[in-house]
C-alpha cells in the first residue's frame, strides 16, 4: 500500500507531466551539492523547474499521460527538468551546464518533447531545434517565397511588355 507522501508526490508529478511541454531526464550522479545548487539556480532563473523524483513515481506519471519510459531513460540517479513554455529550453540549459562545468559523468538520458519520448541519442536533435517562433518564421518564409517569386516574374514580364510597346510606338512615330 503506497504511503500518503508518495500519493501526494504522484499528484504533483502528474500535474507537472500534464502541463510541461518538455521534460528532460538527467542522470545527475557525480554532481556535488554545490554543483546541484548551481544547476537548480540556473534553471530556476530561466523558469525551468528541476526535481528529483523516485523512479516508480516517474514511471507512473508517464503512464498516466499515456507514455511508457524505457530503462535506458531511467538509468542512474534521475532528475527531471520541466519546461513549461519553450520545450527545448530545459535541454539547452542542461547541456550548457554540463559542457560549461565539464561534467562528463552527468548525462541527459532522454526527454518527453511535446508528448513524444526521445532517448539519450535523440536528445541532441531535440535540443538543437530552433525556438517555436523561429520555426514559424522559417515556415512563413518558405510559404511566402513562391508568391514573391511569382510577383517578381510578373513584374519583369510586364516591364518587358511595356518596353516593347514603347519601342513599337517610337518606331511608328518616326
Amino acid at each position: 500500500m503506497p504511503n500518503q507522501k508518495n500519493i501526494e508526490t504522484l499528484k504533483i508529478v502528474n500535474e507537472k507531466f500534464a502541463r510541461a511541454k518538455g521534460i528532460y531526464f538527467t542522470n545527475y550522479k557525480g554532481l556535488s551539492v554545490q554543483q546541484m545548487n548551481d544547476l537548480r539556480r540556473e534553471l530556476y532563473n530561466s523558469r525551468v523547474e528541476f526535481q528529483v523524483v523516485k523512479k516508480t513515481i516517474t514511471k507512473l506519471a508517464a503512464k498516466n499521460i499515456g507514455l511508457e519510459l524505457t530503462d535506458d531513460i531511467m538509468q542512474g540517479q534521475i532528475g527531471l527538468a520541466y519546461s513549461y513554455d519553450d520545450p527545448t529550453l530545459a535541454g539547452k540549459l542542461l547541456a550548457n551546464f554540463i559542457k560549461k562545468n565539464k561534467l562528463e559523468q552527468v548525462t541527459i538520458t532522454g526527454c518527453i518533447f511535446e508528448g513524444a519520448i526521445f532517448d539519450g541519442k535523440q536528445v541532441n536533435a531535440v535540443i538543437n531545434l530552433p525556438p517555436k517562433n523561429e520555426q514559424l518564421a522559417m515556415l512563413l518564409g518558405a510559404l511566402q517565397a513562391p508568391m514573391s517569386n511569382l510577383v517578381g516574374v510578373l513584374k519583369a514580364t510586364m516591364g518587358q511588355l511595356v518596353g516593347t510597346l514603347q519601342g513599337l510606338k517610337e518606331t511608328k512615330n518616326q
